[in-house]
């Protein structure tokens, strides 16, 4: 059935939501471009001038396709080689979504998408639509086809899970730039003391490499061994320069909501890491390295401007 202009219209209004809808669920742009297709080839074959409410059906086709792909992605995730982390969205990509409230920007952001593959499909659901979207726990019931009893209470466990591995606070961005310059610094000096005096005593580095470049299939913890990592990591060697394949520039942007280090070879990212900062201190540094999961990163860097690189690594 063909769609009239005001159709076109209305799904395309939606489709930004939809967006950032999938990608918190999903944790990849390409799954969630192809998710928000499919629902529009479903807005396309239904009996639209008989939909009651066009946002929630939307939202709840959207949903269930999202819920048959994240039952496969489980499975995919068992076969992934090494550690695996999202796929990472740079400062002013629209498919970040709401940002207005604490619950908006840590719903996006790498330590807490990491923490949602601890909750069931159904609990990603529920936490999603109701702390980054605001979504009443009637409609969450209708798009789930629960009680809204039942929904009430997959919140409070999907809390329970997120909030037993995440006690952080945020810190003003002025203070996390500060803390971020400080960690270049102390990460060039060669030794390894300023930087451990710059991290939380339970610090983790994790890379996602998914086995296309080198990275270590356990995380660093600890201070002292993310430290000796991260002098190692941001010291000129051959051995990195053979890896790296040109000169590597390091800048200082944002990613998920929190402050990042994207590294670019020839304009083209090679790297995001992302840097959780608390009160205490450096608390994680989640490294994107895989370069399935940085293609949209490196659209997006070369159509903005970004000044000149905080540092550079020949």
């Amino acid at each position: 059935m063909a769609l009239t202009g005001t159709q076109i219209d209305l799904f395309e209004a939606s489709m930004p939501r939809l967006k950032a809808i999938a990608y918190r669920l999903l944790c990849s742009a390409s799954d969630a471009e192809d998710a928000v297709q499919d629902t529009f080839l479903r807005w396309q074959s239904a009996d639209v001038d008989r939909i009651e409410v066009p946002e929630a059906w939307l939202t709840k086709v959207l949903t269930n396709l999202c819920l048959n792909q994240l039952t496969s992605a489980r499975a995919r995730r068992e076969t992934y080689v090494g550690q695996w982390l999202p796929e990472p969205l740079l400062a002013g990509d629209p498919m970040l979504g709401p940002a207005e409230t604490v619950e908006q920007r840590e719903s996006v952001s790498f330590a807490v998408l990491a923490l949602m593959e601890r909750l069931s499909p159904n609990e990603r659901v529920v936490y999603v639509l109701r702390e980054a979207f605001g979504y009443p726990h009637r409609r969450i019931a209708e798009i789930l086809d629960i009680t809204e009893t039942s929904g009430q209470q997959i919140l409070h466990r999907a809390k329970k899970h997120i909030a037993d591995g995440r006690t952080r606070t945020e810190i003003d961005e002025a203070a996390a730039r500060r803390i971020v310059d400080e960690f270049l610094t102390a990460a060039t000096s060669g030794r390894t003391e300023p930087l451990v005096r710059l991290l939380t005593a339970d610090a983790v580095a994790i890379g996602d490499g998914g086995g296309k470049v080198p990275a270590r299939t356990r995380p660093f913890e600890g201070a002292v061994a993310v430290a000796k990592f991260m002098r190692s990591l941001f010291t000129p060697n051959q051995a990195a320069r053979n890896l790296l394949g040109g000169t590597a520039e390091i800048h200082v942007s944002y990613a998920n909501g929190l402050p990042a280090l994207v590294v670019t070879v020839d304009g083209r990212v090679i790297g995001v890491m992302c840097l959780e900062i608390t009160t205490d201190g450096i608390a994680a540094f989640r490294n994107q390295a895989n370069p399935d999961k940085l293609e949209r990163a490196t659209r997006q860097w070369a159509a903005t401007d970004h000044g000149e690189p905080a540092l550079r690594i020949n």
